[in-house]
């Protein structure tokens, strides 16, 4: 007779603990309500401090590590070339193309090394080229490395630069990009830009899935519509595509990850069609988690194997460091030196890199720290050495799992299975029942409603996020009406994941009672969630308690007892 190993023990082995507490300010139901009705009941505008737990994002809202808080003292903030640029850049070259063989040279920053010929030669001088991160002066001669605050920072630069382009090329022909999901602001950046985003969803994203398998099969269903993308190109032609755009993990669909072999998939098609294949990669270690665990020839890579596989396929990606960089504050785009994307778009004499490196000075700033400080970028340099420890993805994706398996076992609609950073609610089912209708907002209701009862914010990302009162009834057809709960690296215990599925549960069971929601302010502003005002329109007041009632008026809160 034996022990057991730890690992069979079934829970699962501690990856971190916490060495610094925040204490949570007790707020009175009353208080809430006052502090919503005076932000117009706008998520994004009431006052993170009055909340229990906050899921509006896992976007920056990251615990660090200790290894990040120590390379901040580190940072460097020269003007021009500080030392953080080139570690951050040889970490990139590091998480991104060197899979088991990264060379770390943040170690000669850490360690203060004084050897200059050791710093020049592995750092300062280094002339990459081929690659996403040219050095030395690759970079500037073909520049294809720009560091920005966040992702869509990154997706601005992109398809501004690129619609500049494109209007040289024919500014008569309409312009689409495809994609297994665009987010939000990723969709606005490409409309502002001119050009039309699409969705093609995986048709299994919706089906029904035994929330008992989630430990044992995943049916990827953030996937590509491979056929409905190849359709689409036959339709309106190759060359109204610009690039093909796939986000992993697809965060409007669910959360899902997306299969190795639809990458293998959408990368073929684009190679047929002489396409750029680019991700928007914000949550890659994630996604290359579920690629272990799901995708049976890849079970014995390492993480960092799986991500060199991944982008070996495409031309390029943006990405927002302030998910899968472990980090507060980063952005990035990126594509391959003399790739598809390079030589496509480099017209009239210009490399499309010289074009959009001068976009970057002009918006965010010299291109070697690009709106961040010395500190955010040593932070986010030490960051995407942290998010690829398979300990770190295992537990993370165990409590993601854990959340939702606690809500389906409930019978609360979700997504199911469970993706990598969030718990979305399927908000028409969640309803079903009440005589919401769909352009009633229903899934806002619901997170007015936490808000008020529970101090619990999550993110309607559905109906009103995406516009559905402002689209085609074809436009609309790409539409998912969600709610996500999105959950923040290294923050919240058990005991916030159990306080979350309570208060849900509570709502789930007084559904009747989630209002209606009208747009008193800026109903046709872009990315309206952000910034419009709203109004709940109740059926019949709420009732918190038999002998108490919280009547909200245009101007006041009254309170009776």
């Amino acid at each position: 007779m034996t022990y057991k190993t730890m690992d069979k023990l079934g829970v699962p082995v501690p990856a971190s603990k916490t060495l610094v507490v925040r204490t949570i300010k007790k707020v009175t139901l009353d208080q809430r309500a006052m502090a919503q009705q005076e932000t117009e009941f706008n998520v994004f505008s009431f006052p993170a401090d009055l909340l229990v737990v906050d899921y509006l994002s896992d976007s920056g809202a990251t615990s660090m590590t200790d290894l990040q808080w120590a390379s901040m003292f580190h940072g460097d903030e020269s003007y021009g070339r500080n030392k953080g640029y080139y570690v951050l850049l040889d970490a990139i070259r590091d998480t991104f193309e060197r899979g088991d063989n990264p060379k770390f040279v943040l170690k000669h920053v850490l360690n203060d090394e004084q050897n200059v010929e050791l710093l020049l030669n592995d750092l300062y001088l280094t002339n990459f080229q081929g690659g996403f991160v040219n050095g030395g002066v690759n970079q500037l001669i073909r520049p294809n490395t720009f560091i920005v605050p966040q992702g869509r920072c990154a997706e601005f630069l992109l398809f501004s630069t690129l619609k500049d382009v494109l209007n040289s090329i024919n500014s008569n022909r309409k312009y689409f990009i495809p994609n297994n999901g665009h987010f939000d602001t990723t969709e606005a950046n490409i409309s502002a830009s001119g050009i039309e985003p699409v969705n093609f969803f995986s048709d299994n994203l919706l089906n029904s899935f035994d929330y008992t398998m989630m430990d044992k099969i995943n049916p990827f269903k953030g996937d590509m519509n491979i056929e409905k993308l190849k359709a689409f190109i036959e339709e309106k032609g190759p060359e109204s595509i610009p690039i093909i755009y796939l986000t992993i993990t697809n965060n409007t669909g669910g959360g899902q990850p997306v299969s190795l072999k639809n990458m293998r998939d959408v990368k073929k098609i684009s190679e047929n069609y002489n396409i750029p294949f680019f991700f928007d990669a914000c949550r890659f270690a994630e996604n290359a988690y579920f690629i272990k665990r799901f995708e049976s020839e890849y079970q014995g890579f390492s993480i960092k194997k799986i991500i060199q596989e991944c982008f070996s396929l495409v031309d390029g990606f943006t990405i927002s460091f302030k998910k899968d960089g472990l980090s507060n504050m980063g952005g990035g785009l990126f594509f391959k030196d003399l790739g598809v994307f390079q030589q496509k778009y480099s017209i009239d004499n210009m490399d499309i890199g010289i074009r959009l490196k001068e976009r970057q000075i002009l918006t965010f700033g010299n291109d070697s720290y690009g709106g961040l400080s010395g500190r955010d970028i040593m932070a986010l340099t030490a960051g995407l050495f942290e998010i690829v420890k398979e300990s770190y993805l295992h537990n993370r994706i165990l409590q993601v799992r854990d959340f939702a398996r606690k809500l389906a076992k409930s019978g609360v609609p979700i997504i199911l299975p469970a993706g990598g950073h969030a718990v979305y609610i399927e908000t028409d089912k969640f309803l079903e029942g009440t005589n919401l209708k769909i352009d009633d907002f229903g899934g806002v209701g619901i997170t007015i409603e936490l808000i008020k009862h529970y101090g619990i914010r999550a993110c309607e990302l559905g109906a009103f996020a995406f516009e559905w009162d402002k689209k085609s009834v074809e436009q609309q057809k790409s539409i998912i009406n969600l709610v996500r709960f999105a959950i923040p690296r290294n923050v919240y215990s058990l005991q916030h994941i159990n306080y979350t599925v309570e208060a849900i549960k509570e709502v789930y069971s007084n559904k009747n009672l989630v209002p209606k929601v009208k747009i008193k302010r800026g109903a046709h502003l872009r990315l309206r969630h952000f910034q419009s005002g709203l109004e709940p329109v109740y059926q019949d007041f709420p009732t918190i308690k038999q002998e108490t009632k919280t009547i909200l008026k245009s101007d006041n809160i009254l309170k009776s007892s």
